[in-house]
């Protein structure tokens, strides 16, 4: 009787055992906060664009192959020489014999063939053409060794520590080719935030262009790689990459009532799962971010100037001032206190630092913005009190 009651209490503890190893390994990934993620792909990072703070990350500075998110950086500084004057959306690209034996994923350009800059964006960032991505590289630094070199340093500049290039378009398997999560998440805040007009390109989902080229003239559609567009209500771009090594990846863009994100995915082990985590980080972070924005419009008093050729100086905001809340504090109790000298001593120099506005939230300072003299004083010689003077005096 005793060892019947015995054997039973032992089936029943088992069992229980039982149920809670199955609880605990089928348990998803916890964000820091508790909010679950099931995450399968080996390195994530969810980045708030413009303030470039980190929502989410896992594995987030580990050393991984970006395939194609290396275009990424090819379209950051196509578009940089854009801005600088160094090339336009109307130049005429030709297609060079190297760039046309481009393998992989390509738009299938012909050695001679002419294309305007633009055409071979849409070419890059929508079916991630490799022979696109050299092609502009050859036309903006002359060879794509070049550009490379360019690339690398850009990557310096933008603090991407981890990163590595070895060609314009991310189709070789060298190890020497690395990136991590958090370096894509910074050249893609970059590109996104200082050239919003990518945007327009990285949203095509289909568009056609056409070949001329010795053998005639012919269609060709550009398919976007991105499948988020349509399956994600918010995605606004980015772009995607695949090789054996890299496995699959993903930089995406979303944007929901002013806020603005960024979803980079890193070796999943599969296409669909790139895009479903890529929904579900994106979800976590419109539920979780807040973002008080200010963006400095208002018109600042200007500073006096003493022993000056001016009697006053204008000033004014340096930048506009964003704050990102995580924790659901209530922030329309931030306020900004405006701190500037009353008279300051010429010269004066535009540029320089007058004074700063700072923010506070239940008496903690959030961050601050420099506030700049917004033209030159020079000191006053002799000449010109001599001017005041006679002014004063013809006046009484």
């Amino acid at each position: 009787m005793i060892l019947g009651e015995t054997k039973r209490i032992r089936r029943i503890l088992f069992a229980w055992i039982m149920i809670g190893y199955m609880f605990l390994v089928s348990m998803p990934v916890m964000a820091a906060d508790g909010n679950e993620l099931n995450i399968q792909s080996h390195a994530v990072v969810l980045m708030e664009s413009s303030t470039g703070e980190i929502v989410y990350e896992k594995n987030a500075t580990e050393r991984v192959s970006p395939a194609s998110i290396t275009k990424i950086m090819t379209l950051l500084l196509t578009f940089e020489a854009i801005a600088k004057g160094d090339a336009a959306l109307d130049d005429r690209v030709i297609v060079s014999e190297h760039a046309s034996s481009m393998g992989g994923s390509q738009v299938y350009l012909a050695q001679g063939e002419e294309q305007t800059l633009e055409t071979m964006i849409k070419c890059i960032v929508v079916s991630s053409g490799n022979d696109a991505s050299v092609a502009v590289a050859e036309h903006i630094a002359g060879s794509e060794e070049a550009f490379v070199q360019r690339m690398n340093e850009k990557a310096s500049q933008l603090g991407m520590t981890d990163t590595h290039f070895e060609d314009c378009c991310g189709l070789t398997d060298s190890d020497n080719h690395y990136t991590t999560a958090k370096d894509v998440a910074v050249m893609s805040r970059e590109l996104t935030y200082k050239y919003p007009d990518i945007l327009k390109y990285s949203g095509i989902w289909m568009e056609d262009i056409v070949h001329e080229t010795k053998q005639g003239r012919s269609v060709f559609g550009l398919s976007s790689t991105n499948k988020l567009l349509k399956q994600y209500p918010y995605a606004t771009g980015l772009k995607t990459g695949f090789t054996s090594k890299a496995k699959y990846c993903l930089s995406a863009s979303a944007s929901k009532d002013g806020i603005d994100l960024i979803a980079v995915i890193m070796a999943a082990p599969d296409s669909k799962t790139r895009f479903s985590e890529a929904q579900v980080i994106l979800n976590y972070g419109f539920s979780k971010v807040r973002l008080y924005k200010d963006e400095n419009k208002d018109v600042l008093p200007p500073v006096k100037v003493e022993q000056g050729k001016q009697e006053h100086a204008s000033v004014r905001y340096e930048d506009s001032f964003r704050y990102l809340d995580t924790e659901g504090k209530d922030l329309s109790g931030i306020t900004k206190e405006v701190k500037l000298p009353e008279s300051v001593c010429a010269p004066v120099k535009a540029g320089e630092a007058a004074g700063v506005a700072e923010y506070y939230l239940d008496g903690k300072l959030l961050g601050a913005v420099s506030v700049l003299y917004g033209e030159n004083v020079e000191e006053a010689g002799y000449g010109d009190c001599f001017k005041v003077i006679l002014q004063l005096f013809l006046l009484q």
